[in-house]
């Protein structure tokens, strides 16, 4: 075994005379390989890292070289750093085969920067041997440890159907059901498209509900690639009753009856990206039950992986974006409001799309920020003045303008926002930028953005992280509530006093139970909040009718206006009667309204409805996880008493007839939103 000391050490040796004298990469590479095969596993690395250096996404061959050496030097974190690099470097197959071999190598432990674990039950209609350990690998640099189940080939309907099946003894969280379009039992001409459509239509969903109904776990699935072989050729795609036009119909009518509880991945457009004819490669459908061709895996595992992400609360929240190069060409404060190119030519049109696609962006909930080395005048010229300004001042929650360092700057923004580091993308021209935000705070999604500003736009639409398995009313008002956040945050600062600042606000609230109207927007809620999140239970929208059913079940949400905005549906609690406890089963609060005593406000009411079902005590237990820390004494301070504390977790009790309701004074509760009232938006 190497000692600690020997391994630390191998970091800071001097590098070799070959690693600065080469005259190109295959050089270094080639002595690291004699180096390792010598055993010089210390000075191979070395020799590797010379090859990397000068790639802002290093080549998977040195990437897979790196994490090879620093498994012989038992270095096990860089091992991982170094083998899920191969993940940024590209799609090739090989590549992430080798890459997915030494992941099953490497201790679970020392996995870096690992945000959740999950239980992954994949099912599927054909070969999946090979794109199971992909896609643990796609998962890995997001955060998430997948447990995998693989099915055997072609019995998910069996594993589904038999309560008795392996898979359901596993306990998945998510059941993904990798199926093809030769799946489907639809006729290549029917008679009644209407009919046969249907039948599919029930004979799928009657899959999910099933799933369901046996476990907690969210059913994932692919929808029905077409393959590029249609024998009634284009008039297929306009003749109703033909197998390509209702497969058409039949994946929009699953992705209707999927929203809110299934997640469901487009598998048609993934395979166009990739390109039909090589993602439907019969080579491989008659070696092995290839479906889906491995060439394609790497594409599939990305999108596959960036889904579930989503479903896990992990997405990224906000596009921070540079200006200069970025999002014109040229640089305003040398160039000018007339010689920024924005509009007219080539490369105008190019950062026209760019800024339209990111108003797209910002219409889905994507909150945009700036970070600009420049001076702020300058900087927003453009966004005042410039008639093909695509985004405005107001499209922009933050606007950093200044020359100090750009991760001070983002660090910065994060705190205005109130929002981790790691729900911010970086979009700058500048590698030197880039570089020295991914070093300084690595938490920060970097975007590394081609010489072609034509191409900004597939290189943003490349990146997957902004998915979302949900959209809703709250998702649209987004970007304008965290604005509004920021300003909140100046009024603040400004303020004689904390209770001089929430009376300023003239907050108003709506408080009422569940119905189904909102129900898509709580569980959305219930499914990603991490830092006001009480116990981080995470209900789906059946087991919250269950709940809505239930006669000793309180459950409530709270929409909160002020004078800047409509902040939506913000919080929400689930409690259930046990006796003369009330008990407090979830709690929790959209980080955007943290500090303006919503927390008050919904205590207030849950004390209010222990009194009407006859409680005199509410309890509330906090569960700790690696985000909600700054709730951890949230019981505390308005009068719980710790009456339990094991394993981390303290379960808190409060009196109601003793100590009396908990008050709030500075939120007016209303029943409905008036319409000459301030802020946008509906109840």
């Amino acid at each position: 075994m190497l000692n600690d000391s020997w391994k630390r050490s191998y970091r800071n040796w001097p590098v070799s005379r070959l690693a600065v004298e080469r005259r190109d990469g295959r050089e270094a590479i080639a002595e690291g390989d004699r180096l390792r095969k010598e055993g010089r596993f210390d000075q191979a690395l070395i020799v590797y890292r010379s090859a990397a250096e000068g790639h802002e996404l290093v080549p998977a061959h040195i990437c897979l070289k790196l994490a090879r050496t620093c498994i012989d030097l038992e270095d096990y974190g860089e091992a991982w750093r170094w083998t899920l690099a191969v993940v940024d470097s590209g799609d090739d197959f090989a590549s992430w085969q080798a890459a997915a071999a030494l992941l099953a190598r490497l201790p679970v432990e020392a996995m870096p920067n690992s945000k959740r674990s999950a239980k992954l039950a994949l099912l599927s209609s054909y070969t999946t041997t090979q794109f199971g350990p992909m896609l643990e690998l796609a998962a890995a640099p997001l955060g998430i440890r997948f447990e995998l189940y693989q099915g055997h080939y072609g019995q998910y309907r069996q594993e589904i159907i038999d309560p008795q099946s392996p898979m359901y003894g596993f306990g998945p969280d998510f059941v993904l059901l990798a199926v093809h379009e030769g799946d489907l039992a639809l006729p290549d001409l029917s008679q009644d498209p209407d009919r046969d459509i249907q039948a599919e239509l029930q004979r799928w969903t009657s899959l999910w509900r099933t799933v369901s109904q046996r476990t907690a776990a969210r059913v994932v699935q692919y929808n029905f690639a077409l393959p590029p072989e249609t024998p009634m050729g284009h008039l297929g795609s306009r003749l109703p009753g033909s197998r390509y036009a209702m497969t058409r119909r039949l994946n929009s009518r699953l992705g209707e009856e999927a929203a809110g509880r299934v997640s469901f991945i487009d598998a048609e457009l993934i395979s166009s990206l990739f390109g039909k004819n090589r993602w439907f490669d019969p080579r491989f459908w008659f070696l092995g039950k290839y479906a889906v061709a491995p060439e394609a895996h790497p594409l599939l595992a990305r999108h596959t992986a960036a889904v579930i992400a989503a479903d896990l609360g992990l997405s990224r929240k906000c596009l921070v974006l540079d200006l200069d190069n970025t999002l014109w060409g040229g640089v305003i404060g040398e160039d000018g409001l007339a010689g920024i190119k924005l509009g007219d030519g080539v490369e105008g049109e190019a950062y026209v799309a760019l800024q339209e696609y990111i108003r797209k962006l910002k219409n889905k909930g994507i909150i945009l920020a700036v970070c600009s080395k420049n001076n702020p005048a300058d900087a927003r010229e453009p966004f005042e003045k410039h008639p093909e300004m695509r985004i405005k001042l107001d499209d922009i929650a933050v606007f950093a303008a200044n020359w100090r360092p750009k991760p001070e700057n983002i660090r910065e923004i994060a705190e205005k926002l109130n929002i981790g580091l790691d729900s911010l993308v970086l979009l700058d021209d500048n590698p030197v930028e880039r570089e020295a935000v991914r070093q300084f705070l690595p938490e920060v999604d970097v975007i590394s953005l081609p010489a072609d500003p034509s191409r900004y736009v597939r290189a943003l639409a490349e990146y997957l992280m902004f998915e979302t398995t949900s959209f809703t009313v709250e998702d649209a008002q987004r970007a304008d509530q965290y604005r509004a956040r920021a300003q909140i945050a100046d009024l603040e600062s400004s303020a004689e006093s904390i209770e001089d600042f929430h009376r300023s606000l003239k907050m108003r609230a709506i408080v009422r139970p569940f119905d189904e109207l909102n129900l898509p927007r709580i569980a959305q809620l219930i499914g990603k909040t991490n830092q006001f999140n009480l116990t981080t239970r995470r209900h789906g929208a059946e087991k919250l009718r269950e709940f809505m059913a239930d006669p000793d079940c309180v459950h409530l949400y709270l929409r909160l206006r002020d004078r800047f905005a409509d902040h939506g549906l913000v919080s929400v609690a689930i409690a259930r009667r046990e006796g003369e406890v009330l008990d407090i089963d979830t709690w929790l609060m959209s980080c955007r309204v943290i500090g303006r005593t919503v927390e008050a406000q919904m205590l207030h009411h849950l004390c209010v409805e222990a009194l009407r079902l006859g409680c005199s005590l509410l309890r509330g237990t906090y569960v700790p996880t690696a985000k909600n820390a700054m709730v951890g004494d949230v019981y505390g301070r308005y009068g719980f008493e710790a009456i339990e504390d094991r394993d981390k977790t303290t379960v808190w009790q409060y009196n109601i007839t003793a100590r009396g309701v908990i008050e709030n004074g500075f939120i007016d509760l209303v029943d409905r939103w008036e319409e000459n009232d301030d802020g946008s938006g509906t109840s």
